[in-house]
């Protein structure tokens, strides 16, 4: 803290002042709601609850707001709030498949099954600033949108399960994500928000780091696998966005009941794989599941995901920043980054005196000798 700056206590909190005037803004202006940051900045709102690792619309907009814009000030929040909450138990996994899609689309087949949902995207927009949003942030009605058609009742299969039925893409879920004397059902994996990370790290774990790495750097990284660096050229088998219902076991009941519903994106990857000593020729996977509607993001993580695969898949290692595990997850998060660098605005001066000092001694001891 700095306490020992002239004004100590006073300065710290009218600092704070100053922060609430800057963040409400002239007085004259009406003042944002959190319903309007939920509702029409929902892509930082599902960037807060991806990285925060909790998914409530609301309470994110509410750091957003509290954060001024500052989306990994407000992340911090979030994760700082989620520890205080009680745990009550775990859900069952969510079923993707029965996902009531608003967005589904795939880069290597054409005609996929159940058909192609473009939603609501950027990626066919033209780049260029829409000055009616400067009126008054509505479009005119000639413009309006068309009401989304009701997937609820109809959900998609997996593309990729296609390409699995004959043999030409490895298995959803590879026995060597597990240990060797377990199976896929009876072996929980470990909950990175209540354990430390350990590395070497299992593939459930890495995809939970990913999911809360920042998106930012998850993004260099996925951008180096394609220019070279892991030779990891991919295809998106399939991108698809929609809510999900969760589930949760009731003990007294011997069933589960649902609890309610999450948004979620999630990416497969297609990727060659020339085979080795114990597996043949085929296409192998890459796997990304965030919260709400982050596409930029769960594509990152599914080709980060490939690309720290090597190792099991029995590929070289080449040397390729996106390959180094220890690499890519001891820096992926975002708190624990702007923790480390922030500190540093912190006060440092016996520190630096003693640097000085050295210097100076230095620097004397030099001028002597010449």
């Amino acid at each position: 803290m700095y306490v020992a700056v002239k004004g100590g206590e006073r300065a710290i909190d009218a600092a704070h002042d100053w922060l609430a005037r800057d963040r409400r803004g002239p007085p004259n202006q009406p003042a944002l709601d959190t319903a309007q940051i939920r509702d029409q900045l929902s892509l930082g709102v599902a960037r807060v609850m991806a990285e925060g690792s909790l998914y409530d619309p609301d309470l994110a907009a509410l750091a957003i707001k509290q954060a001024r814009g500052d989306l990994i000030e407000a992340i911090f929040l979030i994760r700082a709030y989620r520890t205080t909450l009680p745990r009550f138990g775990g859900s069952v996994p969510v079923d993707t498949g029965a996902m009531a899609v608003k967005r589904r689309i795939s880069a290597t087949f054409k005609d996929a099954p159940g058909g192609q949902v473009l939603g609501p995207t950027f990626d066919y927009t033209h780049r260029l600033l829409d000055f009616r949003l400067m009126a008054d942030g509505a479009l005119p009605p000639t413009a309006a949108p068309e009401p989304a058609p009701d997937t609820s009742a109809r959900p998609v299969p997996h593309i990729l399960d296609f390409l699995g039925r004959d043999g030409m893409i490895e298995a959803a879920a590879p026995a060597d994500t597990l240990p060797a004397d377990t199976s896929p059902d009876d072996t929980p994996p470990r909950d990175l928000t209540r354990e430390p990370l350990e590395l070497p790290a299992d593939r459930p774990l890495r995809l939970q780091a990913l999911a809360r790495g920042d998106e930012g750097f998850l993004l260099g990284l996925a951008y180096s696998t394609q220019r070279g660096y892991a030779r990891n050229h991919a295809f998106v088998g399939e991108l698809r966005i929609g809510t999900v219902p969760v589930e949760m076991e009731i003990p007294e009941l011997g069933f589960s009941i649902g609890i309610g519903a999450v948004e979620l994106t999630e990416c497969e990857t297609v990727n060659q794989f020339k085979g080795s000593r114990t597996e043949p020729a085929q296409f192998t996977r890459g796997y990304g599941l965030t919260f709400g509607q982050t596409e930029r993001k769960a594509l990152a993580v599914a080709l980060v995901d490939r690309a720290l695969r090597w190792d099991e898949l029995g590929e070289d290692d080449q040397g390729a920043p996106a390959q180094d595990q220890e690499f890519v997850l001891s820096h992926c998060d975002n708190i624990q980054a702007t923790g480390f660098l922030e500190h540093i605005k912190l006060p440092h001066y016996v520190d630096f005196q003693a640097e000085l000092e050295l210097v100076r001694r230095l620097r004397a001891g030099q001028e002597a000798a010449e």
